[in-house]
């Protein structure tokens, strides 16, 4: 169990995805994507999710995900967020709001 104050210092917001590119040096299969946040910028990511989703699909869609965990480097590519999904059996289905919001809307 993690205390409240935990969680509050996640901060997670919609973003859209503007550009998913194949990410062929990443160990399991994975998109490099780039998403605007609006007014934090345009961030990357790398989404385990050439399962269910098609790269062109994925361009224009709202996710959800966590800004501030920092960076990761996963092999060349700098991870700057992290998308948020729910896992069924080996898939992954990304969280999304359920109507447009405006990118950088902060989850609370």
């Amino acid at each position: 169990m993690i205390d409240f104050t935990t969680f509050e210092g996640l901060d997670i917001r919609v973003g859209t995805v503007l550009e998913a590119k194949d990410f062929p040096e990443a160990i399991k299969p994975a998109y490099q994507l780039l998403i605007d946040f609006g007014p934090l910028g345009k961030l990357n990511s790398s989404a385990q999710i050439t399962k269910r989703y098609a790269k062109k699909e994925l361009i224009g869609k709202q996710v959800i995900a966590v800004v501030n965990l920092g960076t990761k480097k996963i092999a060349h590519f700098e991870s700057q967020c992290l998308v948020l999904g729910a896992k069924d059996h080996d898939d992954v289905i990304l969280l999304a709001p359920e109507t447009n919001l405006p990118n950088g809307q902060q989850i609370v």
